[in-house]
């Protein structure tokens, strides 16, 4: 825990560095991805355990308790070593709430999406309980990064839009199965609330600036290659995949981006990450 604090102490260490030309790039190019890692710690541990764990379990438990029992564990060391608050938790929760709703939805009969093909003794409506923490490491991501990149955001809509959005990009999970699928409508009506909004952000002395936008498809795009971690490893399926796995559908980075933009929202709602955000001016 010690080299973990020294390691993010010099992480956010912003004093100025006598750096210029290539030298410059190359270090806050490095120092970058270095806080990209470190931000991911969470998704990076409970990744290590999808590909590292057997299909037929460990000690007699099947695999999905056993990535459960790695997944709570991570989560409480998380929070007792204090690199998430409590409030960051709750916020944490809710992601479990709306992830397990929307895969037990997926993967009921009517559905059928994808699907978890193992045993488990943790299932739920066809869930394994351990799928609520994919979600929720998305929003662990996006805390981690927010204080190790000292993130601020500015021309940011009022809330109540970003949260019209983010409600309506979550029902689109379920009722393009009903009355049509309006995801592109939603992402452009995304794409013109956040059209102006950028995000400033500090690799390492200095600050940058991009595209919110630009970040949410990013982020997506790391999910998506995640995904196809997941499902080569046999985690879950789609049924293009029950035969012999194929690379997931370019589509779902859509859909990442999209869970992203929703993710954002709810954790936008911190108050410490809230005193961050400045709103459009007319």
């Amino acid at each position: 825990m010690k080299v973990l604090a020294a390691i993010d102490g010099h992480l956010l260490d912003t004093r100025a560095r006598e750096l210029d030309g290539w030298r410059r790039g190359l270090a806050e190019f490095l120092y970058f991805g270095i806080k990209e890692a470190r931000a991911c710690l969470f998704v990076g541990l409970f990744l290590a355990a999808v590909m590292l764990i057997p299909r037929s379990g460990l000690g007699g438990m099947p695999r999905y308790d056993v990535l459960l029992v790695w997944a709570l564990l991570i989560q409480a060391w998380m929070v007792l070593s204090g690199l998430e608050t409590k409030d960051e938790l709750k916020a944490i929760c809710l992601f479990h709430v709306v992830g397990f709703a929307l895969e037990a939805f997926k993967v009921s009969g009517g559905i059928k999406s994808w699907s978890y093909p193992d045993f488990a003794y943790t299932k739920v409506l066809g869930v394994p309980l351990f799928a609520g923490f994919m979600y929720a490491a998305v929003g662990s991501y996006v805390v981690q990064a927010w204080r190790l990149f000292d993130l601020r955001v500015h021309r940011h809509p009022p809330y109540w839009m970003a949260a019209a959005i983010a409600i309506l990009i979550y029902a689109n999970f379920f009722t393009h199965h009903y009355i049509g699928d309006y995801r592109w409508y939603l992402a452009a009506v995304a794409v013109g609330l956040y059209l102006r909004t950028s995000v400033v952000f500090r690799p390492l002395d200095r600050e940058r600036r991009m595209p919110l936008m630009l970040s949410f498809l990013l982020i997506g795009f790391f999910i998506w290659l995640a995904e196809n971690i997941g499902t080569f490893w046999g985690v879950w399926r789609y049924p293009n995949q029950l035969g012999a796995w194929s690379v997931v559908h370019v589509s779902k980075w859509s859909s990442w981006s999209l869970l992203v933009i929703m993710t954002f929202t709810i954790v936008a709602n911190l108050k410490h990450i809230k005193a961050k955000i400045h709103f459009h001016r007319k």
